[in-house]
């Protein structure tokens, strides 16, 4: 029996045209019903206070119509060029020079990253921006041990950033300790908190972790708030001191560290060291959660992940697992809220809110879970290119929304999505035949 050409098989769609635009015309009626007040109709308290607005229908009709259109081409695309026609198409040389490509990514964008400071130092506003980037990127690699690696859902992880933060704030306020002794203090509080969570959602997994963890986050966020005597309430923790350079001060007196080089003192030499503290701290994180990757905790956080039933048939502790898990991941997540509190100088609950939990739970998905590339580049694009659309006011949650969603139809597993596991046979053996139901290996 013959079977269909390719070419027969593609010239027309399986659904056929009336089906697309029959989609098409109800992503329409969506975008329009949910875009009609917030695109077409816009409000504003008037001078006398006198709510005063007006129409803007055609902003409202080139969205709904560039909706229809792309809901269009992305069916099509979908219809005609589906996954494995693609692949099939690719070409084995594209296919290897990616590969290249994607191995030296990693040295050229730490060359880059070094010498940011020494590219940007007259320009403060993009230092500020790198190391806002470098932060979320130390986050986002802290959250994927939970999530990437362990495959444990974790909506309240911005509860540990707000340990780290506040330990660091409480403790070089209260005690007069210095930065690098409250960094490590930070980091084991914080990882204390991770495995206090890990205790109560051990027999708990999928939306039912994601709940309890979202209500642990919350539970911080209220204490920090209600707690005024220590916390400060909504007021926070002012004067936070800054960073020194193992005990010499960045500052314009004759101890700073500039007058004991002997050269001019500039208000961006402390902007620079926070550039490149941040940085070895997210390097750290990175080399740590690698090396963990290869040991047998890192094994069995991977197969907690693909199979918890097979991991405990295997024998593998689960408690401990979990518990490692979150408590390495709160760690990282310490570090990085003591240097959030430096850089800030000051901090209340309002920074910790869910909304950050959301955006580096965002960048893991989107980077890919268990990709450390993935979720530097997914970093960069989120947090720089909030920046960057910053001038689109209310299209900019929109521009970003919709980027999001076609991320996620086209590529489910993020930008770089990687689960390989750590450890595979260096050659494929073959097996019996009489092992197979095909009767060859």
């Amino acid at each position: 029996m013959a079977h269909p050409s390719s070419d027969t098989h593609s010239a027309a769609p399986p659904h056929g045209f009336a089906f697309i635009l029959r989609r098409a015309l109800i992503s329409a009626a969506i975008a329009l019903v949910l875009f009609a007040l917030m695109i077409g109709v816009r409000t504003e308290a008037g001078p006398t206070g006198v709510l005063i607005y007006w129409t803007r229908f055609g902003d409202l009709a080139a969205l709904v119509g560039a909706v229809f259109v792309g809901s269009i081409i992305v069916e099509l695309i979908r219809t005609f060029l589906g996954p494995v026609e693609i692949a099939r198409r690719v070409p084995d040389g594209l296919r290897n020079g990616l590969s290249a490509l994607r191995r030296f990514a990693v040295p050229a964008l730490l060359v880059f990253a070094v010498l940011i400071p020494v590219i940007f130092y007259q320009q403060r506003y993009i230092l500020d921006l790198s190391i806002l980037v470098l932060t979320y990127v130390m986050l986002g690699w802290g959250l994927n041990i939970v999530v990437g690696l362990a495959g444990l859902l974790d909506l309240g992880y911005v509860a540990f950033y707000a340990v780290g933060a506040y330990s660091y704030a409480l403790l070089s306020t209260t005690f007069g300790l210095s930065f690098w002794i409250c960094l490590p203090l930070a980091g084991i509080l914080a990882a204390f908190w991770g495995m206090m969570l890990g205790f109560p959602v051990l027999r708990l997994k999928g939306d039912y972790l994601a709940i309890v963890t979202l209500a642990f986050g919350e539970i911080i966020r209220i204490v920090l708030l209600n707690w005024q005597s220590l916390t400060g309430g909504p007021n926070g923790i002012s004067g936070i001191p800054r960073p020194t350079a193992f005990g010499i001060p960045l500052t314009a007196g004759p101890d700073g560290l500039a007058a004991r080089l002997g050269i001019p003192f500039s208000p961006t030499h402390r902007i620079v060291f926070l550039f490149y503290l941040i940085l070895a701290l997210a390097l750290l994180t990175n080399w740590a959660t690698i090396r963990l990757r290869r040991l047998p905790i890192g094994r069995a956080w991977e197969a907690l992940r693909e199979d918890e039933v097979a991991c405990r048939a295997l024998g593998i502790n689960t408690v401990v697992t979990k518990l490692t898990a979150f408590a390495l991941g709160a760690m990282f997540g310490g570090f990085a809220g003591a240097f959030f509190a430096t850089r800030q100088g000051f901090i209340s609950p309002e920074s910790f809110s869910f909304q950050e939990s959301a955006l580096v739970l965002a960048i893991v998905v989107l980077g890919g879970m268990g990709s450390q590339l993935g979720v530097a580049l997914a970093a960069v694009a989120m947090i720089g290119g909030f920046e960057l659309f910053r001038g689109f006011d209310q299209y900019r949650m929109l521009v970003f929304g919709v980027a999001m969603v076609l991320l996620m139809i086209w590529r489910p597993r993020g930008l770089i999505g990687h689960r390989a596991p750590s450890v595979y046979l260096a050659r494929r053996d073959a097996i019996a035949a009489d092992l197979v139901k095909e009767g060859h290996g």
